[in-house]
């Protein structure tokens, strides 16, 4: 099982076989668009949210000439390097469910930086929070921001930062719900009965 098609394509040129895809899943009822803002920061946001280490490619992000703020969510052990070198950026260090959600819906864009990861489970919450993104065009926002409009996926990151200020945060949202939670136990299961009952095994209805 794959989490992308993007990690299968790569998967099947190197020899697997009777590949399935089973993405990852996002509680949309905890990340969910809110009223309250937990930042009093200078408008536009532009948030990310990551451990704070070298992979994560944070200095891309805060060397963006954005209008507004940039905020760091998360913690790790480039912080105080990073934070040293760009003293006008907002590191607020690591948050959790409720308090996470809202910084999320707190800010006015996503800006993930990665370059490597294969995923990113951070887009999701972000998409369900109704925050747009702005990425890289490279496995994981490929995958997950695609040809939707929840998003834009550009090399040049700062143009893609301020190009994703004008989508709907309800584009973002509806983007974002076709990874539910149901959704991704609804893949598995499949994948499970197609992998291993026969054609004589009585057919299952989900809800």
């Amino acid at each position: 099982m794959v989490s992308t098609e993007t990690l299968g394509r790569e998967l099947d040129t190197r020899g697997f076989v009777r590949l399935m895809r089973w993405s990852h899943g996002v509680d949309c009822d905890l990340f969910r668009p809110r009223a309250a803002s937990i930042f009093e920061f200078p408008r536009p946001i532009f948030l990310t949210c990551a451990r704070v280490a070298v992979e994560k490619n944070l200095d891309a992000f805060l060397s963006l000439d954005l209008p507004g703020s940039k905020v760091v969510v998360g913690d790790g052990p480039a912080r105080m390097k990073l934070q040293t070198r760009f003293p006008q950026a907002h590191f607020v260090g690591e948050m959790r469910d409720e308090r996470l959600a809202t910084a999320y819906a707190s800010a006015d864009v996503f800006v993930f930086p990665s370059l490597t990861d294969t995923f990113g489970l951070v887009l999701l919450e972000a998409l369900a929070s109704g925050l747009p993104v702005a990425a890289n065009p490279v496995v994981g926002p490929l995958d997950v921001i695609g040809d939707s409009g929840a998003g834009v996926l550009d090399a040049n990151l700062g143009r893609a930062a301020l190009a994703a200020l004008s989508i709907p945060r309800e584009l973002a949202r509806a983007r974002a719900l076709t990874f539910s939670l149901s959704e991704s136990a609804r893949q598995f299961i499949d994948n499970v009965f197609a992998a291993n009952c026969g054609p004589h095994t009585r057919a299952v209805t989900y809800m």
